[in-house]
């Protein structure tokens, strides 16, 4: 089938990875169903992000899941924990921070599953990336590998054999400059993203966070001003 007429469910969280990965499938013609979780975190923020990228990119839906990590906790992102903040560049990606959610990724492409198997969609986009990142274990290609013949075994179209789901990860070896170079050439507009841990109540980013700095640091690498607003 050709994939101008095919439809592809899109992770997006309102950040500048999610917002690439978005644009990247449509550059590549899928028709893209975008999914966004409120799940408790600290920085709910996004989803009004996730809200002002699909609605520039015109996507073909959007569907907002919720759900509340909070009730199992273990992370500074849905537990009374203090978000890490001003760690060396050098740190990340050095162990795993007490930002990393309890097994969010895999939770979060069961959700988009079950949807791509409602829409006949045989195609998943995420913005994971594997290295300018904070170590997170569900962030790594076997990761997506594993998830993606999980599925395949999982699922009705997968075992009548009507066709293989296939996990996008078109970020997943890119640096964070890169993306944005990426991003920027498809027309990616970055100020209505937010990627901080724990952003301000109007939503500025606090600018010390892990996600943060590297995202700082991208577009520092990127040689563009980020026009996200900071505190």
């Amino acid at each position: 089938m050709d994939s101008a007429r095919r439809k592809a469910v899109v992770l997006l969280s309102g950040g500048l990875d999610s917002a690439t990965a978005l644009a990247i499938a449509q550059r590549e013609g899928f028709q893209a169903c975008a999914i966004s979780f409120r799940y408790g975190q600290r920085h709910a923020v996004e989803i009004d992000a996730a809200r002002r990228v699909a609605a520039r990119a015109g996507v073909a839906q959007h569907i907002i899941v919720d759900f509340d990590l909070r009730l199992i906790g273990g992370s500074a992102l849905t537990a009374d924990l203090e978000v890490p903040k001003g760690r060396p560049l050098a740190e990340m990606g050095q162990g795993i921070p007490i930002t990393y959610v309890p097994a969010r990724n895999t939770i979060f492409l069961s959700f988009a599953l079950g949807w791509a198997e409602v829409l006949d969609a045989h195609d998943i986009f995420l913005g994971v990336n594997a290295l300018d990142y904070s170590g997170y274990p569900d962030c790594r290609p076997e990761y997506i590998a594993a998830y993606e013949q999980m599925a395949n075994l999982a699922t009705k179209a997968g075992v009548e054999g009507q066709q293989r789901l296939k996990i996008h990860a078109p970020l997943i070896q890119l640096s964070k400059a890169q993306i944005i170079q990426r991003g920027l050439e498809l027309g990616v507009d970055y100020g209505l993203t937010i990627t901080c841990y724990d952003p301000a109540p109007d939503g500025a980013a606090c600018g010390q966070c892990d996600a943060c700095r590297l995202r700082l640091k991208g577009f520092a690498e990127a040689g563009v001003a980020d026009p996200a607003k900071y505190v």
